[in-house]
């Protein structure tokens, strides 16, 4: 009977905990390899885990469950060549397993051994149903029959939720032995649905059209799908088009690539679905099968961030060559890898040399006036936002965010009439956006003016997003600064509930005890408020000195040193 492991792998964390301790402790010097293993794949540091695993297998070399997680980490590096052999071994012990099968549909398709994948039969082989089905269909066709390859995309296309994918891989597989009439009845049907699909559906169809002799009409879908919001890659296909160049058609142009787009369809489907780790491997995977496959690398290098593995991340981005349509893509990426990794220095670095490649790209300025931005150089990112903002259109959508965060930098600057200025146009736009609406709000309170109209835009970001701490520590505080305490009471401990080791939300509940009469709570909520502050953060909101002058004399005492309107003042009005 075969040995069954996982027989779908949701991610790393699965596979650490698949081999409880006491088991694997028994073996003389393995424990510490293991234990290392283990925490290295929690870690998601791929490299340590194949090696620490490796180690332990030398001692266990039968054990399934070590190879598998060998197996895993080699291809989540990458590797298909140094997981076969491990894979193999599992096939040999009758094991079940989906990374196993995966790497060993893969390693047979890289020596394009298409017989062998329709040869095999038998649950101990399976992926899972759409991934097996529409690799079968890319087989027959490596093997030489299109009539068997049709037929079994068609018969996969009858199982309910498949028919998508089944139409979608039909269609290339039309177009990769010339039949781009057949290829575009399928995208064109029932208003163009299976070319809605993705980016890479349209870019297939362009090819298509382009192929059929038709680049006006690709032009027109490219228009419909993207609304003329164009990124370098698709600008140069559209150039191409618009200069009568026949495209060639290169998104599956052998069996091997349309086994490649299996595996990235999956990945690209599971994205946000699935664990990141899981979905790796069928990135991995594409991108194996299809050196080129820049999709595949720029999905792989996106779930390496999204795991902390910057490095990794950063390598992959690097891969994209410079005169590649997508470049512009993979160095945003990488940039945001770099920013990730703690190296605002070099993101920056990318990203204006990135502007100085596409001066006309408003994402590079908008990427860069955040990044700026985190930094505290808040004049830098004004002029990147200015720049970004004299690239968009005044109709487009986005146009809120720039605004709302070039106001956040000129009130950071003390250019209090810009950021308003900026604020409220972003509300011109976005009326009820509720960050927009806290920040102008609370930056009024702050400076004590408008403070109805102030209230009521908090108000109304409450209402928003009642489960916010910051939005509802900004209703606690006007209420307090308009000397409504009793109101801001109940409003400031939600907030603090809601964010409990904020140093700014418990400095104002102390404050707002304080107000009520609650000196002891007061007290302890400074304290708390001392106790979450990052030394190193200068610009923070919560000031150490004024909380400790606080605990040493008192609010009263504090504001009457500070010439503010004492409490008592506020209470009687």
């Amino acid at each position: 009977m075969p040995v069954p492991i996982l027989r779908s792998l949701t991610c790393a964390a699965a596979l650490a905990a698949a081999l409880p301790l006491p088991s694997i402790a028994q073996a003389d010097g393995l424990a510490g390899s293991y234990l290392a293993a283990r925490a290295a794949t929690l870690d998601s540091d791929f490299e340590a885990s194949a090696d620490y695993y490796n180690r332990a297998l030398v001692r266990d070399p039968q054990n399934p469950l070590l190879m598998e997680h060998v197996v895993f980490a080699r291809l989540a590096l990458g590797d298909v060549a140094g997981a076969a052999p491990v894979a193999a071994r599992l096939w040999e012990l009758g094991a079940r397993s989906q990374v196993a099968n995966i790497v060993m549909a893969a390693d047979t398709v890289l020596k394009e051994d298409f017989q062998a994948i329709i040869d095999r039969k038998g649950a101990q082989y399976e992926i899972n149903g759409l991934v097996d089905g529409l690799i079968l269909g890319w087989a027959h066709l490596g093997a030489g029959s299109v009539s068997a390859a049709l037929a079994q995309f068609d018969e996969l296309g009858k199982k309910d939720g498949l028919g998508l994918f089944a139409r979608y891989h039909r269609a290339l597989a039309l177009a990769s032995v010339g039949d781009y009439e057949g290829a575009e009845a399928l995208f064109a049907a029932d208003d163009g649905q299976l070319t809605n699909t993705s980016r890479r559906a349209v870019i297939a169809r362009l090819e298509i059209l382009s192929q059929l002799g038709r680049n006006e009409q690709a032009l027109q879908v490219m228009a419909d799908a993207f609304d003329g919001q164009l990124d370098p890659g698709l600008t140069a296909l559209s150039d191409r088009l618009h200069a009568g160049e026949t495209l060639p058609f290169t998104l599956a142009a052998t069996p091997r690539d349309g086994i490649a787009e299996v595996f990235f369809t999956m990945g690209a489907a599971l994205n946000g679905e699935m664990a990141d780790d899981y979905v790796l491997m069928y990135a991995r995977v594409a991108a194996a099968l299809r050196e080129d496959h820049v999709d595949a690398i720029l999905l792989a290098a996106e779930l390496f961030d999204k795991l902390g593995r910057y490095a990794l991340s950063i390598d992959l981005y690097k891969m994209v060559p410079r005169g590649h349509p997508d470049y512009h893509a993979a160095e945003l990426g990488r940039a945001e890898a770099l920013r990730r990794a703690a190296k605002p220095d070099a993101a920056a670095e990318v990203l204006q040399q990135l502007a100085r490649d596409f001066p006309n790209e408003a994402p590079v300025y908008t990427n860069l006036g955040d990044l700026l931005r985190q930094q505290e150089d808040y004049a830098g990112a004004v002029k990147a936002y200015d720049t970004a903002l004299g690239l968009i259109d005044e109709a487009q959508d986005g146009r809120w965010f720039l605004l709302y965060a070039r106001g956040i930098c000129h009130e950071r600057l003390k250019n209090w009439d810009q950021a308003e200025a900026d604020f409220r146009a972003a509300l011109a736009i976005r009326p009820d956006q509720p960050q927009v609406l806290n920040y102008l709000g609370y930056s009024l309170v702050e400076k004590q003016i408008k403070l109805d109209e102030a209230l009521s835009m908090i108000e109304r970001a409450v209402d928003a997003r009642p489960d916010a701490g910051y939005i509802v520590d900004s209703l606690g505080w006007v209420l307090y600064r308009l000397g409504r305490y009793e109101d801001a009471v109940g409003h400031m401990e939600t907030a603090v509930e809601l964010m409990p080791v904020d140093p700014v939300v418990n400095d104002h509940l102390g404050d707002v005890y304080w107000a009520v009469g609650r000196a002891r709570e007061a007290e302890f909520q400074w304290k708390r408020a001392l106790s979450f502050i990052d030394p190193e953060d200068t610009d923070g909101e919560a000031d150490p000195e004024r909380i400790r002058r606080k605990l040493e004399i008192g609010l009263d005492a504090v504001l009457l040193e500070e010439g503010a309107e004492p409490l008592k003042v506020a209470n009687d009005g």
